[in-house]
C-alpha cells in the first residue's frame, strides 16, 4: 500500500489538465438570489470556487445550495463537478483542477498523509445504512468471506468499511480477492453476478436482491465509520478565507431549506446528481444530513473539541495500523473549526 500511494502520487503530477477535463461538468441555472451589497461583485463574476464529488446521495446537498442561489447570495461562486473515480478526484485536486473536495473523512486523511494539506470546513452527513457489503445469498457471515472475490476500491472508504468488518471476524483483507473498482462499478458488477461479494452504497443495497443477494453488514451496524465532509486545500483556505466563510454560511442555509422544503429539495438534488427521484429518496433513509448544529456540535470549539476530531483520529490509527499511510495527520490540521463557529 505505500508503494500505491506513493505511485499516486507521481501520477498526479505527471497527468496533463486535460486528463480529467472531460468527467467534469457544470450544474444547472442558479435561481436568482437578493445581494445584500450592491457594492459588491457579482458572485458569478469572482474566481470559482472549484468543488468535486461523486455520485452519492449525501452530496445533494451542494446542488441545493447551487440550485437555491445561496453560494451567490453569500456572494461566492461555486462550480461543482462529478467525478466518480477516487483516484481520477485525488488527481484533479493535485493538479489544480479544482480547489476542494466532497469526500468521507477518511479519505481526507489519506489525502493529508499523501502530501495534500487538507481542510475540512463542513460536514456533510453520517452514513446510517446507507453503504454496506452485498453477497451472494449462500454467505451467511464475515467468516464466509474468506477465499471469495470482492469488488470495491483500494484505499476508499469502501476499503476501511471493509476492513473494519472483516477484522471483527479476525480477518484482513489478504483474506479475500479483491477485485479492484470503484464503489458504483462494484455494485454494478455484483448484480451482474461478476462477484461473489462487493462494498458499495445505494442503490445498489437495495438492488442487490435482484440478484439472488443481500446486504451482508451496513453502517446501521458500523455507524460512525463514515462521515462526508467537504474540504479545501490549505492554501485555498488561506488566499481566499471570505470564499470559505459564504461557502459554509451557503451550505449552511441550504440544510434549513432542505427541512422546510424537502420534497422540492430532494427533485433538485436527485436532478444535480443524476439520479432517478425514486432512488434518490430512497436513499436518503440510509443517511443523516447535518446542519448547522449538527456541525457545530461535532466540530465544538477550539477549547472543548467535538467528537469528529475522535472520528479522524480512528480514520488515521486504523490506516497505519493497516500501513495503506506512512505519516500519521495531525487532526486538529485536518478539522478547521473556525467557519462553523462563526455561523
Amino acid at each position: 500500500m505505500k508503494k500505491f500511494f506513493s505511485l499516486l502520487l507521481s501520477v498526479m503530477v505527471a497527468l496533463s489538465v486535460a486528463g480529467c477535463g472531460g468527467a467534469s461538468q457544470e450544474t444547472g441555472q442558479n435561481q436568482p438570489a437578493q445581494n445584500n451589497s450592491q457594492d459588491q461583485p457579482s458572485a458569478e463574476a469572482k474566481e470559482p470556487l472549484k468543488v468535486t464529488l461523486p455520485t452519492w446521495t449525501g452530496y445533494g446537498p451542494l446542488f441545493l445550495a447551487k440550485e437555491k442561489g445561496f453560494f451567490e447570495k453569500h456572494g461566492v461562486n461555486v462550480e461543482l463537478s462529478i467525478i466518480d473515480g477516487l483516484a481520477e478526484r485525488k488527481q484533479a485536486l493535485a493538479g489544480g483542477q479544482v480547489d476542494g473536495m466532497a469526500t468521507a473523512l477518511d479519505v481526507q486523511v489519506t489525502l493529508a498523509a499523501a502530501g495534500i494539506p487538507m481542510e475540512i470546513v463542513w460536514l456533510l452527513d453520517d452514513s446510517y445504512g446507507g453503504d454496506g457489503i452485498i453477497v451472494k445469498n449462500e454467505i451467511n457471515s464475515v467468516a464466509d468471506l474468506k477465499g471469495k472475490q470482492v469488488a470495491f476500491e483500494q484505499g476508499s472508504t469502501s476499503h476501511l468499511l471493509l476492513l473494519t468488518a472483516l477484522k471483527q471476524a479476525n480477518l484482513t483483507d489478504k483474506d479475500v480477492e479483491m477485485v479492484q473498482m470503484s464503489a458504483g462499478d462494484a455494485g454494478a458488477a455484483f448484480v451482474a453476478g461478476k462477484v461473489d461479494a462487493a462494498v458499495t452504497w445505494e442503490p445498489w443495497l437495495t438492488k442487490a436482491s435482484s440478484a439472488n443477494g443481500k446486504i451482508l453488514v451496513s453502517t446501521k451496524e458500523l455507524s460512525g465509520v463514515i462521515v462526508d465532509t467537504v474540504g479545501f486545500k490549505k492554501d485555498v483556505v488561506e488566499k481566499r478565507p471570505d470564499d470559505i466563510k459564504a461557502f459554509v454560511a451557503a451550505m449552511a442555509e441550504a440544510m434549513d431549506y432542505w427541512k422546510q422544503n424537502e420534497e422540492e429539495s430532494n427533485k433538485i438534488m436527485a436532478q444535480g446528481l443524476k439520479i432517478d427521484l425514486e432512488e434518490f429518496t430512497g436513499t436518503v433513509s440510509g443517511l443523516k444530513f447535518l446542519d448547522k448544529d449538527d456541525n457545530k456540535r461535532l466540530f465544538g470549539t477550539g477549547e472543548k473539541k467535538g467528537d469528529i476530531y475522535q472520528s479522524a483520529k480512528n480514520a488515521i490509527d486504523f490506516y497505519l495500523e493497516q500501513k495503506m499511510i506512512d505519516t500519521a495527520p495531525n487532526p486538529e490540521d485536518l478539522l478547521n473549526s473556525k467557519f462553523v463557529e462563526g455561523l
